[in-house]
């Protein structure tokens, strides 16, 4: 049994039939889905899923594009999101200068309040960092010195340097879709030597569909995909990476324990 770590069940492409996504993944072995925001607009419906679909959870967060919308959020807005109980997570959050939407400067102010109210909740911040490595590094290096918290690296597609440097401050690490990709021989590298503890998977449906159904809209059900890849990787059974990151999955979101 799979769960399926970051997920925008509310995105184009899957809200429409999104009872049927859901029925798809269980069908699959899915037995756990995680649903990211990415703007405070979103936050009522990610976490109204979460509240009507016992096996979803939801996170509250700003996602680096639409950092420059969101400037003036206030801090206590999301630490009182945080409060919900399906809300077990923080994000997605962090830094893009590949697009560069927003003003870096905005960026890295947003992704730093995150940081410091997974700190007050100790709920588990979930990043994405494209292109922007050395500042993620050092933002994180430098919070975590204030004070430590839980986090994650979201659909890791970074160099092995950056993935020593985040493993080392106690981060995890979950890969999506893009570790099958013919072209990502140094992801796969990377993918075989995550600590087992540390590992979970993902799909960042409805993006980043998965070999062999790449071209499509990407879906909750195939995490099963990625795990099988993953497993074969790494050398073990696709029953006993299920498991590993399940359990991982828990253990960072430790809040799902109650909200189950």
């Amino acid at each position: 049994m799979l769960i399926d770590s970051h997920c925008h069940l509310e995105y184009e492409g899957l809200v429409e039939d999104q009872d049927a996504v859901l029925a798809r993944a269980r069908e699959a072995g899915v037995k756990g889905f995680l649903n990211i925001s990415t703007k405070q607009a979103e936050w009522d419906q990610v976490v109204g899923t979460a509240a009507r679909e016992p096996d979803v959870w939801a996170s509250v967060g700003i996602h680096p594009h639409n950092a420059d919308a969101h400037a003036d959020l206030a801090r206590e807005s999301l630490l009182e999101a945080t409060r919900h109980p399906k809300v077990v997570g923080i994000g997605e959050t962090g830094l893009d200068y590949y697009y560069d939407k927003s003003d870096r400067e905005t960026q890295q102010k947003l992704f730093r309040m995150h940081i410091d109210v997974a700190r007050e909740t100790g709920l588990p911040l979930i990043i994405h960092t494209r292109d922007a490595e050395e500042d993620t590094a050092a933002i994180l290096e430098e919070e975590m010195g204030k004070g430590g918290y839980p986090a994650l690296i979201h659909c890791f597609t970074a160099s092995a340097e950056f993935g020593r440097k985040v493993l080392d401050l106690g981060l995890s690490i979950s890969l999506s879709g893009i570790v099958t990709f013919k072209n990502a021989k140094d992801l796969q590298e990377v993918a075989k030597v995550v600590p087992a503890d540390r590992l979970l998977v993902e799909t960042d449906s409805p993006f980043l569909a998965p070999v062999p159904h790449r071209g499509k809209t990407c879906e909750p059900a195939y995490v099963a995909n990625t795990a099988q890849f993953v497993a074969d990787l790494r050398g073990t059974s696709i029953d006993s990476l299920a498991a590993q990151t399940t359990e991982n999955f828990h253990a960072l979101f430790s809040k799902t324990k109650a909200a189950a």
